[in-house]
């Protein structure tokens, strides 16, 4: 069984604007390991978004391949990449994306109603990764009656829901104060060393130094690829100057 869960060949991808072509990605190639721990760094324009959303199935590339789990997934129609989406990866945004009106549990569920789960396995999954990411007391309260921190923990849970092979983190911590990040970045810790592959976007060094890889787009080629040999542990992270 091959070690890759992630490997693109030759990524491109082109914008047109007005009557200008953009080229956002020109022939990123890469491979990501299972149970890798990679952060995604970039300046603005350097295509790291765009990559992103490749990454996540939320795009396609104009030219290349790329493989996820071994398949092919550059071609697939909308629909397939939604279902690829739902079961393959977990996704974690800067800005929560909760339902405002619904409860943490429901906000944690939704990923599963697309899968076709009953309503008591649904209550039940959601319960547990709720647990998990250490929100078991507040199952019942709306985002709204949430910090920052528990709400991107509430993302975090939904993220982990449906069992994905990846975590996509863009800018998780954008919105959150030094203190809650800390946390934060415990909370993945914790999820890597369950097993999970995490792939983390920040433009934040501090950060980006919890991965244990860390890839540097420029111009939308890959400026360098590195294993971090500066990881900070949370120790490090909690201790104070």
């Amino acid at each position: 069984m091959s070690t890759e869960i992630i490997q693109l060949e030759s990524i491109c991808k082109n914008y047109r604007v007005g009557m200008e072509v953009v080229r956002a990605l020109r022939g990123v190639s890469l491979s990501i390991n299972r149970n890798e721990y990679v952060a995604l760094m970039g300046p603005s324009g350097s295509g790291k978004s765009t990559l992103m959303n490749i990454l996540g199935c939320l795009d396609t590339p104009t030219s290349g391949r790329y493989f996820l789990n071994g398949n092919d997934v550059s071609k697939l129609r909308d629909n397939e990449l939604a279902d690829i989406r739902n079961k393959e990866i977990g996704f974690v945004f800067q800005t929560f994306n909760l339902l405002p009106r619904s409860t943490a549990l429901d906000n944690v569920a939704l990923p599963l109603i697309y899968g076709g789960q009953t309503k008591n396995k649904r209550r039940e999954r959601a319960l547990k990764v709720l647990d998990q990411v250490g929100l078991s007391d507040r199952t019942h309260h709306k985002p709204n009656e949430l910090s920052g921190g528990q709400r991107q923990r509430v993302a975090m849970a939904r993220a982990l829901v449906n069992h994905p092979s990846i975590i996509l983190a863009d800018e998780p911590t954008g919105n959150l104060d030094s203190k809650t990040s800390i946390e934060i970045m415990g909370l993945l810790q914790d999820i890597h060393e369950a097993g999970n592959t995490i792939i983390l976007v920040t433009h934040e060094e501090d950060i980006a130094k919890h991965a244990h890889r860390i890839i540097r787009l420029l111009d939308g080629q890959v400026e360098s690829d590195e294993a971090n040999s500066d990881i900070i542990t949370l120790e490090q992270a909690r201790s104070p100057e």
